[in-house]
């Protein structure tokens, strides 16, 4: 009835209620909200943590991030990236993009922490070395198209854009599921693989 999108009215509580410049508050006012008020479908604090963990385990000074949606895992990742490291994310759709920028810089990352590349993950991806100066990924987080998954991870080989001993972390692989992308990463030979259970997000 407003006309704005349940993106853009989380974004209207976010600067309403959150710290500006405080990315763990911000994460805080995204799940009151998603609690409380309207779900999207953001990583969520349950599978946060594991996130978390594995960004401390790593330490990657490159990280990149397919589907940005509001910015909630763009921050959460930022958040835990050690000094120096750089965090590339890619979103297909404009409208998220323009919600996901204020959130990232409302969280107080500037451009040269993170950078939101707005276009579908299959067209950006060749681009990201040339374009973009990424060299190679640490560590890929995937939470965009479920369908997309393999065919973005076989992009990401094919151009070289993954670093020795990269982290692949994936989310929903089981629910609504990827089981194309599952099988492959446990089947190729390439990778070893370890399955999170967690609970969907709120």
């Amino acid at each position: 009835l407003t006309g704005t999108s349940r993106e853009q009215r989380a974004f209207q509580y976010l600067l309403a209620h959150a710290i500006p410049g405080d990315p763990h508050h911000i994460l805080q006012t995204f799940d009151q909200w998603c609690y409380h008020c309207e779900h999207l479908s953001c990583v969520g604090p349950d599978k946060g943590r594991i996130v978390e963990r594995v960004l401390l385990e790593r330490a990657p000074l490159r990280v990149l991030e397919l589907g940005t949606y509001c910015g909630y895992g763009t921050v959460l990742l930022a958040q835990g990236l050690p000094p120096g490291a750089r965090l590339y994310t890619i979103e297909g759709d404009p409208r998220h993009a323009a919600v996901a920028e204020k959130v990232i810089r409302l969280a107080g990352f500037s451009e040269q922490t993170v950078e939101l590349i707005v276009g579908p993950s299959e067209e950006v991806i060749p681009r990201l070395r040339e374009k973009h100066g990424l060299m190679n990924a640490n560590l890929v987080f995937m939470d965009h198209w479920k369908r997309c998954y393999l065919r973005d991870l076989r992009l990401l080989e094919s151009h070289q854009l993954l670093a020795e001993g990269a982290t692949i972390l994936a989310d929903n692989v089981l629910f609504p599921g990827a089981p194309h992308f599952l099988q492959y990463a446990k089947t190729c030979g390439k990778y070893h693989c370890k399955v999170h259970r967690a609970s969907l997000e709120y």
